[in-house]
């Protein structure tokens, strides 16, 4: 179904705020119906991304003998692709209706997940074109994230009214906090519960929901340039600028180099760490309430320690006055980040010499991962506000997928790197090279003039 986007009632002006006894409040962002639907939208896609990311980490070393290396070499392909698709998902967002192209990828993915079960189900029965397969489809669907994930960043600062910028932050970061502790239990209950072929179902049913949730979003659609045929010469002139009107703003590069190695250090610690060291180090043990639930279940522990801090601080953020600068709070909150992997290395080297149990080890980590979820908000939120901020709207897709490249274009590489760290240097090996990483980057960063400007 289509709708029209100059439809009457999208051209009325969204009031966000009213006075009260001489003072303006903003009105909650939920009173504005196209933020609603997008946040559905997200929630029922980010659940379906959950669901299949939990599932397939596991799955790959079960059918492969727990070969870190071929699971480290899945993860960076599909790194790879989303990295490379989203540059042009960044222009095509700010040049056709962003609504459109967000349900219109959900319904590809959705139909994807489904076409590759029924095969999986009905075809595919040995183990390499299971791998084949999973490699495959993990390309499709980063692709199709390459062009939705520009669209969707993009029509937030369109849906939202300035002074509700941090607001409607907040409550995507109290979105993914409750992903994280009910989503992430729920797929690890249903991937100890149910068939693999019927996850991936409920993944593809999933999708095909939220895109249909994101049909109904309506906006000011007066940023697109629909009247300009877009050609390959165009599509790199785009790029061309927007890594051009990124470099002009010297702060946001600066935090956008200095958490590109952030990111290359962190990734591995829970795309290849944590699955490597529940299947090598827990399974098999006597750990908390091995009697009634799987190993794999921990995984959803660590994510649920992240996902409980992030709430809590992004329930907090959402009450708290937008700030104008947020330099302060997003450089400390990344030294506590590499301070907290540090200790996480080292508890690690504690329970390998004997020092510690497994579970003193579990709890210890649940307790870091905590404080790491606590983090990760003050430093997203505050500086995503700050870059919805500054940046020109019609230039926000462009921006936003070059920043998402400069954010996250080594964790491919980091992801595959992990996995070959681990088959040769041990777990042990690969946390103490993430935790100097880490701590080095922070520091630096700390340092940097123009950081202090956001």
């Amino acid at each position: 179904m289509m709708f029209d986007m100059n439809d009457k009632e999208n051209q009325k002006p969204t009031n966000t705020s009213e006075e009260i006894g001489g003072t303006v409040k903003t009105r909650n962002v939920f009173a504005n119906r196209n933020f609603t639907l997008t946040f559905l939208g997200a929630l029922v896609s980010n659940v379906a991304a959950l669901f299949y990311s939990f599932a397939v980490s596991f799955y790959i070393l079960k059918i492969t003998n727990n070969n870190a290396l071929i699971q480290g070499l899945y993860l960076a392909v599909g790194g790879i692709t989303f990295c490379v698709v989203t540059l042009f998902g960044g222009v095509i967002s700010d040049r056709f209706n962003k609504a459109k192209i967000m349900y219109m990828c959900d319904y590809l993915k959705g139909g994807i997940i489904v076409g590759f079960t029924l095969l999986l189900m009905l075809v595919i029965k040995s183990v390499v074109w299971q791998v084949a397969s999973l490699f495959i489809v993990t390309v499709l669907l980063n692709a199709i994230a390459g062009i939705f994930t520009p669209a969707s960043a993009s029509l937030l600062p369109q849906i939202v009214k300035e002074q509700q910028f941090q607001q409607a932050q907040s409550y995507f970061s109290i979105l993914n906090s409750f992903q994280s502790i009910v989503g992430v239990i729920l797929a690890g209950i249903l991937y100890t519960l149910v068939p693999i072929n019927v996850l991936f179902m409920i993944v593809g049913g999933c999708y095909i929901l939220s895109a249909i949730s994101e049909m109904f979003i309506r906006y000011d659609s007066k940023f697109e340039k629909r009247d300009e045929k877009l050609t390959i010469k165009m599509v790199f002139d785009d790029i061309k600028s927007g890594f051009k009107y990124l470099v002009s703003i010297k702060a946001i590069l600066a935090m956008m180099i200095c958490v590109l190695f952030i990111n290359f250090f962190f990734s591995p610690i829970f795309d290849n760490f944590a699955p490597y060291f529940i299947a090598t180090d827990v399974t098999g043990t006597n750990y908390i309430f091995h009697e009634y639930m799987a190993p794999e279940m921990w995984s959803s522990f660590f994510s649920v320690a992240v996902g409980l801090g992030s709430l809590i601080m992004g329930i907090v953020l959402s009450t708290l006055k937008q700030r104008e600068k947020c330099n302060g709070l997003v450089r400390w909150s990344m030294i506590a980040v590499s301070l907290a992997v540090t200790s996480m290395a080292v508890s690690y080297v504690l329970f390998k010499s004997s020092y510690i149990d497994i579970n003193a080890l579990l709890i210890i980590v649940i307790a870091i991962l905590f404080v790491v979820g606590v983090c990760i908000v003050l430093i997203n939120v505050p500086s995503t506000t700050v870059m919805m901020r500054i940046v020109d709207k019609d230039k926000f897709g462009k921006v936003s997928s070059v920043s998402n490249i400069g954010s996250q274009g080594l964790i491919p590489l980091s992801m595959f790197l992990g996995g070959l760290a681990l088959n040769y240097i041990g777990s042990i090996g690969l946390l103490a090279t993430c935790a100097g990483g880490l701590l080095i980057t922070s520091l630096i960063l700390f340092f940097i003039k123009p950081v202090r400007e956001i």
